[in-house]
């Protein structure tokens, strides 16, 4: 089913700010007509930021999907409750946002340098984490840094591109993480492309060059049964 909502951040990921309409009011919070929220999914939180219209300010705590493809932002439990109608001054928080960018990108980087199946990962703003199913000797915390901090320096172009349900059904390379599968159904999947190093669907907000990442480190490989292992990297 086609979104209800215009997904702004999917158009531009450096869009911090922009206005929108009011389409329904609920418990937790509201429904635009458009929005700079990325919503949870695929391992990255929601984003979080300030709606202003006139006479009110409400604090957005989280942004999630809802059904119809829509996004609710939740807001602060106490904040007061924009009318159905009313126009808004959406506001991220540019700095957390960004971190993420930069942090979801990194783990793509990773990903193209451990040779293993994705188990599962999450993005954050101070640390984020890939796991992955190996077979055999794992590499040491300090050889994927090196590694990865030399692919971000080349400083490669990201950039999305689309398929179609049926090429993506064609090339299960193409999907890397196997606790998380891309949406099918709307008749074209997006993916990532990080020039030379990798491309797998991916639905989140990327940076557009692999030298805004700065440098990355893994800073502890945890055993999380036989063969899974996690790698947890930060931001340098």
């Amino acid at each position: 089913m086609p979104a209800m909502i215009e997904e702004l951040f999917r158009q531009d990921a450096y869009l911090k700010d922009a206005d929108a309409t009011v389409t329904a009011v609920e418990e937790r919070g509201v429904r635009l007509d458009r929005t700079v929220f990325y919503p949870t999914g695929g391992g990255q939180p929601g984003d979080t930021g300030t709606l202003t219209w006139d006479g009110g300010e409400a604090r957005i705590v989280d942004a999630l999907k809802a059904e119809g493809g829509d996004v609710l932002h939740v807001l602060a439990p106490d904040a007061l409750r924009p009318a159905v109608g009313a126009r808004v001054h959406m506001t991220l928080d540019w700095e957390r946002r960004y971190r993420h960018m930069r942090m979801h990108t990194a783990l793509h980087v990773m990903s193209a340098v451990i040779k293993g199946n994705v188990t599962g990962g999450q993005v954050g703003a101070d640390k984020s984490r890939l796991d992955f199913a190996l077979d055999g000797e794992v590499p040491t915390k300090e050889a994927i840094t090196e590694e990865v901090n030399l692919l971000l320096a080349d400083d490669r172009p990201v950039t999305p591109q689309w398929v179609t349900d049926e090429e993506l059904a064609a090339r299960p390379e193409l999907v890397k993480t196997m606790s998380v599968r891309p949406p099918v159904g709307a008749g074209r999947v997006r993916l990532l492309s990080i020039e030379g190093i990798d491309l797998q669907a991916c639905g989140g907000t990327h940076v557009a060059r692999t030298a805004e990442i700065g440098r990355v480190e893994v800073t502890k490989i945890e055993n999380k049964g036989k063969m899974n292992r996690r790698f947890v990297i930060s931001l340098s």
